[in-house]
């Protein structure tokens, strides 16, 4: 993405990943690939194969422009890419030009190639995001925070919890995007995927050119079957959820009313008509780009139904469609590194409202002490009503409950501390299964 907002939606490594002169890069990797492939199995002249690299190596010697200019001709920019490796070969080595392979080899590898490397940048986004979860998670491992369910406060938590909870997020969407780029294949099917151009050698072709390139070599082409994308698609789209789930809880948790987190960064978060304001932009900006991935991955998976041998528009709508998605995913990544960077829990803030919202523990304490001689029903209404009598004589709960006489009034006030349960072995486990993939990482 380019211009005036390629600032917010095109951040971080994943969109170079997948700029224009990229898909030129990858198609000429595939086509040298291809030509030391066609060799390694004796198809072409080992000369003639040199010859192919050293020309994809040099796109200074090609007429990329041409290749632009009539890729909407061909419906792909495979054809006119074709013709140019040829013309800079030559005649006599252009038989290392796209040995046996049709369009959509070409293409559908140099999207797998291109997606990879994306994919290696948004990985590092959301590793050093989670590395910022961890670290907030150890420090803020008992600091009580106010739970919220339906956007109302419930119980206590700690933002320990809360932070690994972002964590196991990112560390869950990281290891299935991994899963996914390990099982990425080549594909190499010629005209109608039974190879007929390839001389005999396809299948062998097939499993050279993935070795050339680090990718599964399948048993048979892929074509109209798109389960590599739609798995790339789910992938990045539950990145893309899990993204925007730790945004919003930044976004909200910095609301004025609230003010249990800040999210800081220079020269950023102001503005136009309110000098007083300092906007969580990062985290805003993260949650932007993670809204656009469910509609990308809902293209990509709406063009899975594709007909007999070769596609009639589907394919061709997975390429601008991907090349976005891995864009805004890695925009949304980087975005959030950047606010959990700049993070700053005000631990004093979030223990004043777990005291301030002390009376639903009270209550619930309330209902327990009164179990054993009204049931559980009557005592979970008359807790319920002690509530509504506190509120509407604008007293405290604990006031209500002070002047019982059918409770241990000492006991049930002691119960309604904030008892933030298992929160610290949760968040112990949490950093033991994170540190186990760091250490696992190459």
């Amino acid at each position: 993405m380019t211009g005036l907002f390629a600032g917010t939606f095109a951040r971080g490594g994943a969109a170079a990943a997948v700029s224009d002169d990229a898909w030129f890069r990858a198609l000429l990797e595939v086509e040298a690939a291809l030509a030391r492939a066609a060799a390694a199995v004796g198809l072409v002249p080992a000369t003639a194969a040199d010859a192919v690299t050293a020309a994809c190596a040099d796109p200074s010697r090609l007429d990329l422009a041409r290749v632009v200019a009539r890729a909407a001709d061909a419906g792909n920019p495979v054809p006119p890419l074709v013709r140019a490796l040829q013309d800079a070969v030559g005649e006599r080595d252009a038989v290392a030009v796209h040995v046996g392979a049709t369009s959509q080899d070409v293409v559908d590898t140099a999207l797998v190639l291109l997606a990879r490397r994306a994919i290696a940048e948004v990985d590092a986004d959301l590793a050093a995001a989670a590395g910022v979860c961890a670290a907030l998670a150890r420090t803020h491992r008992d600091d009580v925070v106010m739970g919220r369910t339906l956007m109302q406060q419930a119980l206590p938590t700690t933002f320990g919890l809360k932070a690994a909870g972002w964590l196991a997020g990112l560390d869950g969407a990281r290891l299935r995007l991994a899963e996914v780029v390990a099982s990425l294949p080549v594909q190499y099917g010629g005209a109608v995927g039974t190879l007929a151009a390839s001389s005999g050698a396809g299948v062998a072709v097939r499993g050279a050119l993935a070795a050339e390139l680090g990718l599964v070599a399948p048993a048979v082409p892929w074509f109209t079957v798109r389960l590599p994308v739609a798995d790339l698609a789910g992938a990045l789209g539950a990145a893309a959820g899990v993204v925007a789930t730790v945004a919003v809880d930044v976004v909200l948790l910095a609301q004025s009313e609230v003010a249990e987190v800040a999210e800081v960064g220079e020269g950023r978060g102001g503005s136009s008509a309110m000098p007083h304001k300092q906007n969580p932009v990062a985290a805003i900006s993260a949650r932007a780009c993670a809204r656009r991935a469910p509609g990308l991955v809902a293209t990509l998976l709406g063009a899975m139904e594709q007909e007999h041998e070769r596609a009639a528009g589907a394919w061709h709508s997975e390429w601008p469609t991907l090349t976005d998605l891995l864009t805004t995913v890695g925009s949304a990544a980087a975005w959030l590194a950047e606010s959990l960077r700049g993070l700053r829990p005000d631990v004093g803030r979030m223990a004043d409202a777990v005291a301030a919202a002390g009376e639903g523990a009270l209550a619930g304490a309330l209902a327990e002490a009164l179990t054993p001689s009204l049931g559980r029903g009557a005592a979970h209404d008359a807790a319920a009503e002690a509530t509504r009598h506190a509120r509407d004589t604008g007293r405290s709960l604990a006031e209500v409950v002070a002047v019982r006489t059918d409770v241990d009034v000492a006991a049930v006030l002691a119960a309604a501390t904030p008892d933030p349960g298992e929160a610290g072995a949760q968040v112990d486990a949490a950093l033991a299964e994170h540190e186990q993939l760091v250490e696992g990482a190459p």
